[in-house]
């Protein structure tokens, strides 16, 4: 069964290196770099991070100006200093996003509903939302913290389908209905330090321990995070939960978007365009994601060939997963695997 796709990976994706990113960050990004990885059929660009391999894939990005929250923050290469913000035009990404608001820092638009960033909120966008920048609502003062990161990052969540994500407790308030809390203003203080600490470790990944205070400090953010995440009623799509039930079932076979949309009785271009204004994502990223997510953990749980690891999560053979795995994470699998027992 023949393998689709409905976005076209970036021609320099696979030129750089993961060690790129512990260079001076590009954009404001600490622990990272921002590169464009696909571009989807309506020209939305899509972007990705480039990690070094040995640390979590996690950054940080400091908006605005404000005084470093410690003293390591200080050290942590410019931590605290005034940097651009995301990209100022339309444009989704790959990964999660969790931003705090120090300071009204004027808005932004998500899949076309305008959110202001007001002091004390937290904002959860999920791969694949359309996010765009509202020009000219940015006060000169506004200040705020923007944390990306895959669910592998964390412990508890490196098994994690990504079809199950929303459902996580520990990523509440990335569920379709929330996305936005209000911080205690007895709490906000804490949340500032655990960002800067944050940054300061992703700048510094030499440190002894530096992978797993990464670790301990994001899971602490996002368990208070959760913790401020309204209760939600139970709002799953059915669609969207027949076409997750599938990939499931069956992403270990060499299937394709067209097969999940035969099998559910519609047409390729008509599910996806479906699972896209559902979702954010078309359903081969969904596919897709799925599959790597399985090939992480077996490259971090296993010592399995890549041939064997192929077979097992429907990517045809070894230099096929070689290709996604590397345009997907800007890293070989046999590169990330040894990273990860490091």
């Amino acid at each position: 069964m023949a393998h689709s796709s409905d976005t076209t990976d970036s021609a320099g994706a696979d030129s750089a290196t993961a060690d790129s990113a512990t260079a001076a960050p590009a954009g404001g990004m600490i622990g990272g770099t921002r590169q464009l990885r696909t571009m989807r059929a309506d020209g939305t660009p899509v972007y990705r991070h480039r990690q070094p391999v040995s640390m979590p894939a996690v950054a940080v990005t400091r908006l605005g100006r404000a005084a470093p929250a410690t003293a390591d923050a200080e050290a942590g290469a410019g931590a605290a200093r005034e940097v651009p913000g995301p990209p100022e035009h339309r444009h989704a990404h790959d990964f999660l996003v969790l931003t705090y608001v120090e300071a009204d820092a004027g808005a932004i638009e998500v899949d076309g509903t305008t959110r202001p960033l007001r002091e004390g909120e937290v904002h959860a966008l999920l791969p694949g939302q359309v996010v765009r920048p509202v020009a000219a609502t940015s006060p000169a003062g506004g200040r705020a913290w923007s944390v990306s990161f895959v669910p592998d990052a964390v412990p508890s969540l490196a098994s994690v389908s990504p079809l199950a994500w929303t459902r996580h407790p520990l990523l509440a308030l990335f569920a379709p209905q929330a996305g936005v809390a209000l911080v205690p203003e007895p709490d906000r203080d804490r949340w500032s330090r655990h960002l800067a600490d944050l940054a300061a470790e992703l700048a510094a990944p030499e440190r002894l321990g530096a992978r797993e205070a990464v670790t301990s400090l994001l899971t602490r953010v996002l368990v208070d995070a959760a913790r401020l995440a309204p209760p939600q009623p139970d709002t799953r799509d059915a669609l969207v939960e027949r076409v997750f039930d599938r990939i499931e079932e069956t992403f270990r076979e060499p299937i394709s978007a067209a097969d999940v949309a035969d099998a559910l009785g519609y047409t390729p271009g008509h599910l996806t365009t479906v699972v896209r204004e559902r979702t954010g994502r078309p359903l081969l990223e969904w596919i897709t994601e799925r599959r790597l997510t399985e090939v992480r953990r077996m490259l971090r749980e296993t010592d399995l060939p890549l041939g064997v690891v192929a077979a097992r999560t429907g990517l045809r053979d070894a230099s096929y997963l070689v290709r996604r795995f590397r345009a997907h994470y800007g890293v070989t699998p046999q590169r990330w695997r040894e990273a990860q027992t490091r």
